[in-house]
């Protein structure tokens, strides 16, 4: 037996009403005829006890016979087996593992804290109880190595203005990343009979070394950033005012007042600091 087998159980109700029936009914006819018969009722009444076992809803029970798999019961409600079965208990509900924030250098080097969050349950009853020796610490061990794996895979952040232009990024490719895992951890955990629902990262972070470093980093690729976009505006802004003042022929501007007033436009266009104007009243006649 290689696989997962259900196996069908007696009526329980049956054999508790038979268990009743035979334990109280030789005790109270010991006890009323004295007759040593009955305490054979009472060994075969305490015999039928040990088969009862109760099913609770997405639970399950795995029942072996001297190593032996029979099979394994997965519906609801109170039966009995052969007393002789060893019974193991599994449940079949999803369950939740929050993995402890790991140290792991991403595809460039740099070392940052990650975790997961997964949501799991048991698929066959089989592979969990035999194919592994312990399932749910099997589901942490591998949980963590494919971490470690997905994050070596991809950059932290997207560092472009290195010519470093990934697609996918830990930080930014949420969907993507969370699917990459999944399937991972699906392969990994097929061997378990584990079932992946839902795999996400839950925390995400560059390390305590580097976190002042990277953080100074992106602040200064933010201001970068914005610098070239206010330059930008700033050259549409004066070739805009150029271009108005010669199709309206409202001033006569050779090529070093033209220079000058391009620089003082970018001046006060890309200041941090509001510009004090300074009005200047003898250079534009001769």
């Amino acid at each position: 037996m290689t696989q997962e087998k259900e196996l069908k159980a007696s009526n329980g109700y049956i054999m508790l009403f038979v268990f009743l029936f035979l334990f109280f009914g030789s005790i109270i006819g010991f006890i009323v005829l004295s007759n040593a018969w009955f305490i054979l009722g009472i060994i075969i009444a305490l015999f039928i006890l040990p088969g009862l076992i109760l099913v609770n809803p997405n639970g399950s029970r795995v029942l072996l016979l001297f190593g032996d798999y029979k099979g394994t019961v997965k519906q609801n409600g109170l039966f009995w087996v052969n007393p002789f079965y060893t019974k193991k208990k599994i449940s079949l509900r999803a369950r939740n593992f929050d993995s402890e924030r790991l140290k792991v250098n991403d595809k460039l080097g740099n070392p940052v804290m990650i975790s997961t969050i997964l949501v799991w349950r048991v698929r066959d009853t089989y592979k969990a109880s035999f194919d592994v020796d312990n399932f749910e610490n099997f589901v942490v061990v591998q949980t963590d190595a494919a971490v470690r794996k997905l994050a070596s895979l991809y950059p932290y952040d997207n560092f472009a203005d290195e010519g470093l232009d990934e697609d996918i990024t830990l930080r930014s490719s949420v969907n993507e990343v969370s699917d990459a895992l999944e399937k991972e951890l699906e392969e990994r955990l097929h061997i378990a009979g584990i079932e992946v629902l839902e795999a996400r990262i839950g925390y995400l972070a560059y390390a305590n070394e580097i976190a002042s470093a990277m953080l100074k980093r992106q602040q200064a690729t933010a201001i970068v950033a914005a610098r070239h976009k206010i330059v930008e505006g700033a050259v549409s802004m004066v070739e805009m005012a150029l271009h108005q003042l010669n199709e309206k022929e409202l001033v006569d501007l050779d090529a070093e007042r033209r220079a000058a007033m391009v620089s003082n436009l970018m001046v006060v266009l890309c200041s941090d600091k509001d510009a004090t104007p300074v009005v200047n009243a003898g250079t534009l006649n001769h």
